[in-house]
Protein backbone atom coordinates (compact mmCIF):
# COMPACT_ATOMS: atom_id res chain seq x y z
CA UNK A 1 0.00 0.00 0.00
CA UNK A 2 1.54 3.43 -0.80
CA UNK A 3 0.79 5.72 1.51
CA UNK A 4 1.13 9.70 2.02
CA UNK A 5 1.81 11.34 5.39
CA UNK A 6 1.45 15.60 4.90
CA UNK A 7 2.59 17.18 8.12
CA UNK A 8 2.25 20.92 8.50
CA UNK A 9 4.58 22.09 11.19
CA UNK A 10 5.66 25.30 12.11
CA UNK A 11 8.05 25.93 9.90
CA UNK A 12 7.88 23.08 6.72
CA UNK A 13 4.92 21.19 5.27
CA UNK A 14 6.14 18.07 4.09
CA UNK A 15 4.99 15.30 2.76
CA UNK A 16 6.27 12.23 3.23
CA UNK A 17 5.24 8.88 0.72
CA UNK A 18 6.14 5.30 1.91
CA UNK A 19 5.29 1.93 0.67
CA UNK A 20 4.22 0.15 3.63
CA UNK A 21 1.83 -2.79 4.84
CA UNK A 22 0.39 -3.99 8.31
CA UNK A 23 3.25 -5.74 10.30
CA UNK A 24 6.20 -4.44 7.34
CA UNK A 25 8.70 -1.75 7.31
CA UNK A 26 7.79 1.59 5.93
CA UNK A 27 9.89 2.12 2.93
CA UNK A 28 10.52 5.71 1.68
CA UNK A 29 9.26 6.57 -1.80
CA UNK A 30 9.26 10.31 -2.20
CA UNK A 31 9.72 13.50 0.02
CA UNK A 32 8.86 17.18 -0.12
CA UNK A 33 8.73 20.22 1.69
CA UNK A 34 7.38 23.47 1.28
CA UNK A 35 8.88 26.04 4.05
CA UNK A 36 6.38 28.18 5.26
CA UNK A 37 7.31 29.25 8.97
CA UNK A 38 3.68 29.30 9.79
CA UNK A 39 4.84 30.49 13.89
CA UNK A 40 5.91 33.41 12.08
CA UNK A 41 2.47 34.15 10.61
CA UNK A 42 0.30 34.98 13.27
CA UNK A 43 -0.57 38.40 14.12
CA UNK A 44 -1.00 40.21 17.13
CA UNK A 45 -4.06 38.41 18.02
CA UNK A 46 -2.54 34.82 17.14
CA UNK A 47 -4.56 34.75 14.19
CA UNK A 48 -2.91 33.09 11.00
CA UNK A 49 -2.75 35.69 8.69
CA UNK A 50 -4.60 35.76 5.63
CA UNK A 51 -1.39 35.48 3.67
CA UNK A 52 -0.76 32.59 5.52
CA UNK A 53 -3.59 30.93 5.04
CA UNK A 54 -3.41 31.47 1.49
CA UNK A 55 0.40 29.81 1.32
CA UNK A 56 -1.06 27.18 3.34
CA UNK A 57 -3.61 26.49 1.27
CA UNK A 58 -1.10 26.41 -1.77
CA UNK A 59 1.22 24.40 -0.18
CA UNK A 60 -1.34 21.85 1.05
CA UNK A 61 -3.07 21.37 -2.75
CA UNK A 62 0.74 20.92 -3.89
CA UNK A 63 1.87 18.32 -1.70
CA UNK A 64 -1.51 16.63 -2.25
CA UNK A 65 -1.77 16.60 -5.96
CA UNK A 66 1.71 15.67 -5.80
CA UNK A 67 0.74 12.50 -3.74
CA UNK A 68 -2.13 11.63 -5.76
CA UNK A 69 0.40 11.50 -8.92
CA UNK A 70 2.72 8.89 -7.04
CA UNK A 71 -0.64 6.71 -6.76
CA UNK A 72 -1.12 6.91 -2.82
CA UNK A 73 -3.88 5.19 -1.25
CA UNK A 74 -4.58 7.44 1.37
CA UNK A 75 -3.20 10.88 2.66
CA UNK A 76 -3.11 11.55 6.00
CA UNK A 77 -3.21 15.19 7.03
CA UNK A 78 -2.11 16.43 10.11
CA UNK A 79 -1.15 19.78 11.80
CA UNK A 80 1.22 20.51 14.85
CA UNK A 81 1.98 23.80 17.33
CA UNK A 82 1.35 26.49 14.56
CA UNK A 83 -2.22 25.69 13.32
CA UNK A 84 -2.80 24.34 16.89
CA UNK A 85 -2.14 27.56 18.78
CA UNK A 86 -3.90 30.03 16.26
CA UNK A 87 -6.51 31.51 17.64
CA UNK A 88 -8.82 30.79 14.10
CA UNK A 89 -7.85 27.29 14.43
CA UNK A 90 -11.43 26.75 12.74
CA UNK A 91 -11.29 29.39 9.77
CA UNK A 92 -7.75 27.80 8.88
CA UNK A 93 -9.18 24.09 8.91
CA UNK A 94 -12.42 25.23 6.85
CA UNK A 95 -11.18 27.30 4.32
CA UNK A 96 -8.26 24.28 3.93
CA UNK A 97 -11.28 21.74 3.44
CA UNK A 98 -13.35 23.95 0.87
CA UNK A 99 -10.07 24.86 -0.98
CA UNK A 100 -8.24 21.52 -1.18
CA UNK A 101 -10.73 18.82 0.04
CA UNK A 102 -8.10 18.04 2.81
CA UNK A 103 -9.57 17.98 6.52
CA UNK A 104 -6.39 18.59 8.15
CA UNK A 105 -6.18 16.88 11.85
CA UNK A 106 -4.96 18.65 14.74
CA UNK A 107 -2.72 16.81 17.09
CA UNK A 108 -2.44 17.21 20.51
CA UNK A 109 0.80 18.18 22.23
CA UNK A 110 0.35 14.71 24.05
CA UNK A 111 -0.62 13.07 20.96
CA UNK A 112 2.42 14.11 19.40
CA UNK A 113 4.56 12.89 21.66
CA UNK A 114 2.66 9.38 21.74
CA UNK A 115 3.68 9.05 18.16
CA UNK A 116 6.74 10.16 18.06
CA UNK A 117 7.63 7.50 21.27
CA UNK A 118 5.74 4.78 19.32
CA UNK A 119 7.99 5.56 16.02
CA UNK A 120 11.08 5.08 18.31
CA UNK A 121 9.75 2.16 20.00
CA UNK A 122 9.16 0.02 16.64
CA UNK A 123 12.58 1.23 15.79
CA UNK A 124 14.39 -0.13 18.86
CA UNK A 125 12.39 -3.03 19.83
CA UNK A 126 11.33 -4.31 23.20
CA UNK A 127 14.87 -4.68 23.66
CA UNK A 128 15.46 -0.89 24.84
CA UNK A 129 13.55 -1.31 27.82
CA UNK A 130 12.49 1.72 29.99
CA UNK A 131 12.23 4.39 26.70
CA UNK A 132 12.96 8.21 27.18
CA UNK A 133 12.14 10.37 23.51
CA UNK A 134 12.69 14.02 23.32
CA UNK A 135 11.65 15.79 20.61
CA UNK A 136 12.64 19.24 19.70
CA UNK A 137 10.03 21.17 17.43
CA UNK A 138 9.56 24.58 15.95
CA UNK A 139 6.79 25.20 18.55
CA UNK A 140 7.54 22.39 21.46
CA UNK A 141 9.41 19.96 23.39
CA UNK A 142 7.75 16.96 23.30
CA UNK A 143 8.72 14.28 26.38
CA UNK A 144 7.87 10.89 26.19
CA UNK A 145 8.90 8.06 28.48
CA UNK A 146 7.54 4.24 29.14
CA UNK A 147 8.21 0.37 28.44
CA UNK A 148 5.58 -0.39 26.32
CA UNK A 149 4.44 1.44 22.79
CA UNK A 150 1.71 3.79 24.98
CA UNK A 151 4.23 5.85 27.22
CA UNK A 152 3.57 5.91 30.65
CA UNK A 153 4.34 9.81 30.10
CA UNK A 154 3.93 11.91 26.95
CA UNK A 155 4.07 15.55 27.54
CA UNK A 156 4.56 18.72 25.45
CA UNK A 157 5.82 22.16 26.34
CA UNK A 158 6.04 25.73 24.98
CA UNK A 159 9.96 25.20 24.26
CA UNK A 160 10.18 24.86 20.22
CA UNK A 161 13.64 26.11 18.75
CA UNK A 162 11.52 28.47 16.78
CA UNK A 163 9.56 29.85 19.76
CA UNK A 164 12.65 30.44 21.94
CA UNK A 165 14.37 32.18 19.01
CA UNK A 166 11.03 34.58 17.97
CA UNK A 167 10.22 35.34 21.48
CA UNK A 168 13.68 35.33 23.81
CA UNK A 169 16.63 37.11 21.34
CA UNK A 170 16.24 40.47 19.56
CA UNK A 171 19.55 40.27 17.57
CA UNK A 172 21.36 37.91 14.85
CA UNK A 173 23.60 36.84 16.77
CA UNK A 174 21.96 36.73 20.19
CA UNK A 175 23.76 38.77 22.57
CA UNK A 176 25.27 37.19 25.64
CA UNK A 177 22.78 38.52 27.88
CA UNK A 178 20.39 37.18 26.46
CA UNK A 179 21.60 33.38 26.02
CA UNK A 180 22.35 33.44 30.16
CA UNK A 181 18.97 34.61 31.01
CA UNK A 182 17.30 31.93 28.29
CA UNK A 183 19.59 29.20 30.06
CA UNK A 184 18.07 30.00 33.63
CA UNK A 185 14.78 30.67 32.29
CA UNK A 186 14.98 27.00 30.46
CA UNK A 187 16.69 25.34 33.99
CA UNK A 188 13.36 27.06 35.88
CA UNK A 189 10.67 25.74 33.00
CA UNK A 190 12.15 22.34 32.63
CA UNK A 191 13.07 21.70 36.16
CA UNK A 192 8.81 20.26 37.04
CA UNK A 193 9.60 18.53 34.14
CA UNK A 194 12.61 16.11 36.01
CA UNK A 195 10.85 16.21 38.93
CA UNK A 196 8.40 13.78 36.70
CA UNK A 197 10.37 11.81 34.75
CA UNK A 198 12.25 10.76 38.08
CA UNK A 199 9.33 9.13 39.01
CA UNK A 200 9.34 6.87 36.56
CA UNK A 201 12.89 5.61 37.33
CA UNK A 202 16.08 5.50 35.00
CA UNK A 203 15.79 5.36 31.20
CA UNK A 204 16.94 1.74 29.73
CA UNK A 205 17.64 4.32 26.32
CA UNK A 206 17.33 7.79 26.04
CA UNK A 207 16.47 9.20 22.01
CA UNK A 208 15.70 12.14 19.99
CA UNK A 209 14.34 12.91 17.34
CA UNK A 210 13.82 15.87 14.62
CA UNK A 211 15.97 17.72 12.04
CA UNK A 212 17.28 19.97 15.36
CA UNK A 213 18.13 17.26 17.54
CA UNK A 214 19.88 15.60 13.68
CA UNK A 215 21.61 18.62 13.07
CA UNK A 216 23.19 19.09 16.61
CA UNK A 217 24.19 15.30 16.43
CA UNK A 218 25.79 16.02 12.55
CA UNK A 219 27.48 19.54 13.83
CA UNK A 220 29.43 17.33 16.86
CA UNK A 221 30.59 14.61 14.74
CA UNK A 222 27.52 11.94 14.29
CA UNK A 223 27.85 10.37 10.74
CA UNK A 224 26.26 12.24 7.81
CA UNK A 225 22.87 11.27 6.43
CA UNK A 226 24.54 9.92 2.90
CA UNK A 227 25.69 6.83 5.45
CA UNK A 228 21.68 5.93 5.63
CA UNK A 229 19.70 5.72 8.51
CA UNK A 230 20.95 2.62 10.35
CA UNK A 231 24.22 4.88 10.94
CA UNK A 232 24.40 4.97 14.73
CA UNK A 233 24.49 8.52 15.40
CA UNK A 234 24.82 10.42 19.37
CA UNK A 235 24.60 13.54 20.51
CA UNK A 236 26.74 13.88 24.22
CA UNK A 237 26.68 16.72 26.35
CA UNK A 238 30.07 17.65 26.28
CA UNK A 239 30.23 18.23 22.63
CA UNK A 240 26.40 20.01 22.87
CA UNK A 241 28.18 22.81 25.16
CA UNK A 242 31.29 23.00 23.20
CA UNK A 243 29.37 23.86 20.11
CA UNK A 244 27.05 25.91 21.69
CA UNK A 245 29.78 28.10 22.42
CA UNK A 246 31.22 28.32 19.15
CA UNK A 247 27.59 28.88 17.03
CA UNK A 248 26.16 31.47 19.79
CA UNK A 249 28.72 33.89 18.35
CA UNK A 250 27.36 32.91 14.84
CA UNK A 251 24.96 34.84 13.03
CA UNK A 252 21.95 32.72 11.07
CA UNK A 253 23.96 32.69 7.99
CA UNK A 254 26.92 31.56 8.90
CA UNK A 255 25.31 28.95 10.97
CA UNK A 256 23.67 27.67 7.35
CA UNK A 257 27.23 27.19 5.98
CA UNK A 258 27.93 24.70 8.59
CA UNK A 259 27.75 21.08 7.01
CA UNK A 260 23.95 19.45 8.45
CA UNK A 261 22.53 22.51 8.65
CA UNK A 262 19.18 23.75 6.47
CA UNK A 263 19.18 27.20 4.79
CA UNK A 264 15.42 27.50 6.44
CA UNK A 265 16.40 26.47 10.32
CA UNK A 266 19.40 27.79 10.54
CA UNK A 267 17.97 31.13 11.86
CA UNK A 268 16.81 28.95 15.12
CA UNK A 269 19.29 26.35 15.78
CA UNK A 270 20.49 28.01 18.35
CA UNK A 271 17.31 28.11 20.30
CA UNK A 272 17.11 24.75 19.49
CA UNK A 273 20.31 24.17 20.93
CA UNK A 274 19.75 25.91 24.07
CA UNK A 275 16.32 23.76 24.89
CA UNK A 276 18.69 20.62 23.84
CA UNK A 277 21.28 20.91 26.30
CA UNK A 278 19.10 22.54 29.31
CA UNK A 279 17.22 19.19 29.39
CA UNK A 280 19.91 17.30 28.85
CA UNK A 281 21.00 18.98 32.28
CA UNK A 282 17.77 18.97 33.81
CA UNK A 283 17.14 14.93 33.26
CA UNK A 284 20.89 14.56 34.04
CA UNK A 285 21.63 12.75 30.26
CA UNK A 286 25.30 12.81 28.90
CA UNK A 287 24.22 10.79 26.11
CA UNK A 288 21.79 10.62 23.63
CA UNK A 289 20.99 8.36 20.35
CA UNK A 290 19.35 9.89 17.56
CA UNK A 291 16.31 7.82 16.21
CA UNK A 292 16.08 7.86 12.21
CA UNK A 293 11.99 7.86 12.83
CA UNK A 294 9.72 10.65 14.21
CA UNK A 295 6.18 11.77 14.35
CA UNK A 296 5.44 11.33 10.95
CA UNK A 297 6.50 7.20 11.37
CA UNK A 298 4.35 7.25 14.44
CA UNK A 299 1.38 8.29 12.03
CA UNK A 300 2.28 5.37 9.40
CA UNK A 301 2.45 2.94 11.63
CA UNK A 302 -0.81 3.93 13.76
CA UNK A 303 -2.55 3.81 10.73
CA UNK A 304 -1.17 0.71 9.57
CA UNK A 305 -2.41 -0.91 12.83
CA UNK A 306 -5.53 0.17 12.47
CA UNK A 307 -5.99 -1.17 9.40
CA UNK A 308 -7.72 -4.37 8.49
CA UNK A 309 -5.51 -4.77 5.56
CA UNK A 310 -8.02 -2.77 3.53
CA UNK A 311 -7.41 0.45 2.00
CA UNK A 312 -9.23 3.13 4.36
CA UNK A 313 -10.02 6.40 3.96
CA UNK A 314 -11.11 8.05 7.56
CA UNK A 315 -8.59 7.02 10.72
CA UNK A 316 -7.95 9.34 13.88
CA UNK A 317 -5.25 10.95 12.12
CA UNK A 318 -6.44 12.37 9.56
CA UNK A 319 -8.53 11.69 6.75
CA UNK A 320 -6.87 12.97 3.74
CA UNK A 321 -9.00 14.07 0.63
CA UNK A 322 -12.91 13.59 0.48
Amino acid sequence: MRLGVLDVGSNTVHLLVVDAHRGGHPTPMHSEKTVLRLAEQLNSRGELTKRGITTLVDAVESATESAERRGCADVMAFATSAVREATNTEEVLATLAERTGVELHVLSGADEAKLTFLAARRWYGWSAGRLLVLDIGGGSLEVAMGIDERPDLAESLPLGAGRITRTRFSDDPPKRSEIVATTAWLDEELSGLAKRIRKLGEPDRVVATSKTFRSLARLTGAAPSSEGPRALRTLTATGLRQLLSFITRMSSDDVAELEGVGSSRAHQLVGGALVAEATMRALSLERLEICPWALREGVILRRLDLSNGEDQTALETGRGRR
